[in-house]
């Protein structure tokens, strides 16, 4: 259930941000702009691409190097994220021994199995909701990172490639790149889990769908922005969160409890056997 509001939650977020990006104002922003957000987050920001462009190889290369920048400085976060969620994977069995536990659909029932799942997650030190807090950080850079493209002339005239920055991609190149890194990054997390279910399989192509269909409506600039941040993502879920390591552990951890099972059966028939005589 929790899983599925995570889910509902992260497309609405993403869905909210588009909206917001829509309805964004399209005034240059100038060292005259006053305001917090004009003055201090969107003319520095433009002002600190606009350097990196001068002394990094052009606008695109400081887009790219922004988002790594940007990439690092939340890996620490992206790191409780993936611990959180390596432990909710594993805690898989016993939250379906709960719903079993409480079947019913009725409010009391509803409450106590809630109770109970809340007592799980403290004793394992699991935050079910820490996936939504990488997002929560992204959503306000991207916005920023929207305007100050849009709102610095040189930015939103400036070119990468074939791209026009400011325009969107005229060969789809960055939006299809968007989806597929997303694609990856959702298989090898997906990969990682004991236990799959038709939800989380089904998102493994849904979200990249929706990925390419926002990405066609974004510029250039953000879709960059986009490529990159999911393709360190795919880098950082093989370091952090490495499916095949994981599956080999938890084999052999699998293996390990089967022995110790077998020991112990076996002691077991011994000491009756002994008892017999």
């Amino acid at each position: 259930m929790k899983k599925r509001a995570k889910k509902a939650l992260s497309l609405t977020g993403v869905g909210l941000l588009a909206l917001v990006l829509a309805a964004c104002s399209n005034k240059p922003v100038t060292s005259s702009s006053t305001g917090f957000w004009d003055h201090y987050i969107i003319y520095n920001g433009s002002q600190l691409i606009l350097w990196m462009a001068k002394h990094f190889g052009g606008y695109g290369m400081a887009i790219i190097i922004f988002t790594i920048i940007i990439r690092i400085l939340i890996l620490p976060l992206m790191h409780y994220q993936t611990k959180s969620m390596l432990k909710m994977q594993e805690l898989q069995p016993q939250l379906k021994a709960l719903q079993k536990k409480y079947p019913g659909r009725d409010r009391t029932s509803m409450q106590e199995m809630q109770a109970a799942q809340q007592k799980l997650y403290k004793e394992a030190g699991v935050n079910p909701f820490a996936s939504m807090l990488p997002l929560l950080v992204q959503l306000p850079i991207m916005w920023a990172l929207y305007q100050v493209i849009w709102r610095t002339p040189e930015l939103k005239a400036g070119s990468f490639l074939w791209l026009q920055l400011g325009q969107t991609d005229p060969y789809f190149v960055l939006p299809i790149l968007a989806a597929l890194f997303t694609f990856i990054s959702s298989w090898l997390s997906m990969a990682s889990m004991p236990e799959k279910n038709a939800m989380s399989t089904a998102m493994t192509w849904v979200m990249p769908i929706m990925i390419f269909v926002m990405a066609l409506n974004f510029t250039a600039a953000i879709t960059l922005y986009w490529v990159v941040t999911n393709a360190f993502q795919v880098l950082q879920t093989l370091l952090l969160q490495n499916p095949f390591k994981i599956r080999r552990e938890r084999a052999e951890k699998q293996r390990q409890e089967r022995q110790r099972k077998n020991r112990l059966a076996h002691a077991k028939k011994n000491a009756y056997r002994g008892k017999k005589r």
